[in-house]
């Protein structure tokens, strides 16, 4: 298991979404506004922004594997706003649902204010729970098909353009994905045997590579010896079961990256629209360029950042943890599992993990990532402080 607190946010909103058309820019791009991110783990982005006149500061991931915009349910409740039920069809992944929206709401960020957007209403309590901080909602193709978005992991700084002709760096890669509400990319892949795709270009989904199950068993990609690890992620629709491998190879633009782990997603409903998408490229790959998101000109610029060498994270420990009340809590043990080799059991609440005793979830699921490492693990089980130890498999 890679990371079992994956972040999977395809969020599809059918109907107006994509029947909008993009104007292909003239005048000169000029900035707007210039504002810090945070980056929670998986390489997703948290930007800070106002609604309306609210004084509430909000905590948005910033997606471009997003058909719309969208608040949390209970951030709509506590900031008083009243959704409506629409017909508009909101699939992610797990779940399929009849949106509600707040209609004609401002978004506040930093230097730029934006008019007129309609947020779609859903729970996002697994979100919050995975990094252990509110998540209020998600922004994407409602707000980036108006501007062009450059985003630099180096700085974790995003500068925002008004829409014109643009100068791309020299260095790096220009792709020009196919765009409904989301950039679809093709990209060239190599396991047991070599083909080319596309898939979702997907800033919001924290991992690196997922494909459904549907394409990864037409196209016979994998390797037969290729070994599948049963573990768990989260979506919009709550916790998922997935499978974990390796692919040997995943190519996007000029860029090859080799022994990419891989999630291999069972899809109910369709939302990667398998045959015409295969699945995934997540912000964990991503997060390696800096990157200019130019939707007004369906345009995706890259250039290999500071982190285009980070090794990738191999580790499987077999345990999903969840933050609740204030407690990091084990909800999921996969049998034969390191986490449960190590006597790790349902309830227990995470202490320390190692010499950290933060109770930070995002540094202890860090500190997890060293594959073949002895680490040591206080939990709390019935009152009792226990000390355990667990050895996280490489899924290499």
């Amino acid at each position: 298991m890679k990371r079992i607190f994956c972040v999977l946010l395809i969020e599809l909103v059918l109907g107006a979404a994509t029947s909008q058309e993009i104007l292909t820019p003239q005048k000169q791009a000029t900035l707007i506004t210039r504002f810090p991110f945070k980056q929670y783990s998986g390489g997703v982005m948290i930007i800070q922004a106002l609604l309306s006149n609210k004084p509430d500061t909000l905590n948005f991931i910033l997606d471009t594997g997003s058909g719309g915009i969208s608040l949390d349910s209970t951030t709509c409740a506590s900031l008083g706003l009243v959704p409506k039920r629409s017909d508009t069809l909101v699939t992610g992944m797990g779940n399929a649902h009849r949106a509600q929206f707040v209609y004609d709401q401002q978004l506040r960020l930093p230097g730029l204010t934006v008019d007129s957007l309609d947020f779609h209403v859903n729970n996002y309590e697994v979100l919050t729970s995975v990094y252990g901080e509110k998540i209020d909602g998600i922004i994407g193709y409602s707000f980036l098909r108006k501007f062009i978005v450059k985003i630099n992991f180096d700085s974790l700084q995003i500068e925002v353009l008004n829409p014109g002709q643009i100068k791309y760096p020299r260095q790096g890669t220009l792709l020009r994905p196919a765009f409904t509400s989301l950039p679809i990319q093709n990209l060239h892949i190599k396991d047991g045997r070599k083909i080319d795709f596309n898939f979702y270009f997907d800033t919001g989904a924290g991992l690196c590579f997922l494909m459904s199950e549907a394409f990864a068993a037409d196209s016979a990609v994998l390797g037969r010896k290729r070994k599948l690890i049963t573990t768990q992620a989260e979506g919009m629709g709550g916790k998922l079961q997935m499978r974990l491998t390796v692919v040997k190879m995943v190519q996007v633009g000029n860029y090859k990256f080799r022994n990419v782990p891989t999630y291999i997603f069972r899809d109910d409903f369709n939302v990667t629209s398998y045959p015409y998408v295969g699945g995934l490229l997540g912000n964990d790959l991503l997060r390696r360029f800096n990157l200019v998101v130019n939707y007004p000109n369906r345009e995706i610029h890259l250039v290999p950042n500071g982190h285009y060498y980070d090794a990738f994270d191999y580790a499987y420990t077999g345990m999903a943890t969840y933050f609740v009340d204030g407690k990091i809590m084990v909800e999921d043990v996969v049998p034969g599992s390191p986490a449960e080799k190590a006597g790790l059991k349902i309830n227990d609440i995470l202490v320390g993990v190692g010499a950290n005793f933060s109770n930070n979830i995002m540094q202890y699921k860090t500190v997890l990532q060293n594959a073949n490492q002895r680490i040591s693990i206080i939990v709390r089980r019935n009152g009792e402080l226990v000390q355990l130890y667990i050895t996280p498999d490489s899924i290499l």
